[in-house]
């Protein structure tokens, strides 16, 4: 089945440039590291070590053949002490919305950087994900004494940098004047440079976009089998992740009231406590509603979703903003194990699955928009949906070995640059 073609974002101008989709790699295709060079050494700034996703991002980098050093705050009450094999250098507990308390964390992190990071060998490339690292990518450069090219990576546009009063000025002032020293912004959809970073001039960096596809390098993927309910067993919609939708949860709990136990949603992830009052309490007055705590990813990823028929894609938190220019990782997750994706039709991540005419689309976010589209759902259809997903190339879905590669390949030409440039004589 011919794909439709892919872009990339390679020119400091965010230049859009059609490149053949059988080209199934999440960045672009460069030349591999020669594999007797000495490796690489990445430092890599996180705004939260618990975060999930910095397992693959670390996983991605060395698998790629980097090694890693990792620095960061959490969310958690304890410390972390183990990502993908790294331990990282912790720089104090931060709390979701509290932005006073994350700029006084960040303030600190920033006065002892020079002791915290004492003992980490001279990096050839820092990459800072979020604004708050950037900062602090910048005063490393200092204590490193050394001007190390920093790659500005990011996966969200905050709420706060899209104000429309002085906050919000401040802060993309902030981000394009840190951003000015960056050598490459990394970002995971075609919206975030569309609708942000572009428009607004945030960034003079090339951009490569590298999407939030599920990490594979052992055993090669294969789509999942799928099967419609047997007679009398309900429809299942799973909803995993970062459950931050007070929305989404309420839609869904009307929804399955209303068809009567026809459909069942299965949440899995991290609640985000500051979006729902009494989370657990809440989810346990819906009899048609389970939330069955935490999981790990990727280990469980193929357990939870090949227990679901349908993938919940759809966030209304930042609506209008950030949740309707994201392609979330659920979108990928859900896809390679075989589910179908639902999502709002306008969003980003509903013109990527309309591009590939697979999936459903909810065009109002209304109890009634969504029992006419799942209302008459049967086994014939069901089948057809999911045969739509796996006919899609699995390139779509999966990261692999070779992705690896050319992601470290191309920071490994940053760092060559960068080491040039710093060695070339003042004008």
């Amino acid at each position: 089945m011919q794909q439709p073609a892919a872009w990339s974002y390679s020119s400091p101008q965010g230049r859009m440039e059609q490149r053949d989709s059988s080209d199934h790699a999440a960045c672009p295709v460069v030349n591999a590291a020669n594999r007797d060079a000495p490796a690489l050494h990445v430092l890599y700034l996180v705004h939260d070590l618990s975060d999930p996703a910095n397992f693959r991002r670390l996983t991605m980098l060395r698998a790629g053949g980097a090694d890693v050093s990792l620095a960061g705050f959490r969310r958690t009450p304890e410390p972390v002490r183990d990502v993908a094999g790294v331990k990282p250098i912790d720089l104090g507990r931060t709390h979701d919305g509290r932005f006073g308390q994350r700029l006084a964390a960040l303030a600190k992190a920033n006065l002892t950087a020079g002791a915290r990071f004492a003992r980490v060998p001279r990096p050839d490339v820092i990459i800072a994900r979020n604004l708050e690292m950037l900062v602090l990518a910048r005063r490393l450069n200092g204590v490193f004494s050394s001007d190390v090219p920093v790659v500005y990576e990011c996966l969200d546009i905050h709420r706060l940098l899209l104000r429309r009063d002085g906050i919000g000025a401040g802060l993309r002032t902030a981000e394009r004047l840190l951003g000015r020293k960056a050598a490459l912004l990394l970002t995971s959809s075609p919206a975030f440079i569309r609708e942000y970073f572009l428009p607004f001039g945030q960034c003079e960096a090339p951009i490569l976009l590298l999407e939030n596809k599920v990490l594979q390098l052992e055993a090669p993927a294969v789509p999942a089998k799928r099967q419609a309910p047997a007679q009398n067993e309900p429809w299942v919609i799973g909803w995993f992740g970062a459950l931050r939708c007070r929305r989404s949860l309420e839609l869904l709990s009307a929804f399955t009231r209303k068809m009567g136990g026809r459909f069942e949603v299965l949440l899995r992830g991290r609640p985000a406590y500051s979006e729902f009052s009494g989370f657990e309490t809440t989810v346990a007055r819906e009899p048609f509603i389970r939330f069955e705590g935490p999981y790990r990813n990727p280990d469980d990823l193929a357990d939870i979703y090949t227990r679901a028929h349908f993938s919940w894609a759809i966030d209304f938190f930042e609506e209008g903003l950030n949740s309707a220019w994201l392609l979330p990782n659920r979108l990928y997750e859900g896809c390679r194990h075989g589910a179908v994706p639902i999502a709002m039709r306008g969003t980003e991540t509903g013109r990527f699955l309309e591009e590939r005419q697979i999936g459903l689309l909810l065009s109002r976010p209304s109890v009634a928009a969504l029992s006419a589209l799942l209302g008459g759902m049967d086994a014939q259809t069901y089948l057809a949906l999911c045969k739509r997903v796996a006919l899609q190339d699995m390139g779509t879905w999966v990261c692999g070995a070779e992705e690896c590669r050319a992601l470290v390949a191309e920071l490994r030409r940053i760092a060559a640059a960068g080491h040039t440039a710093s060695l070339e004589p003042a004008a």
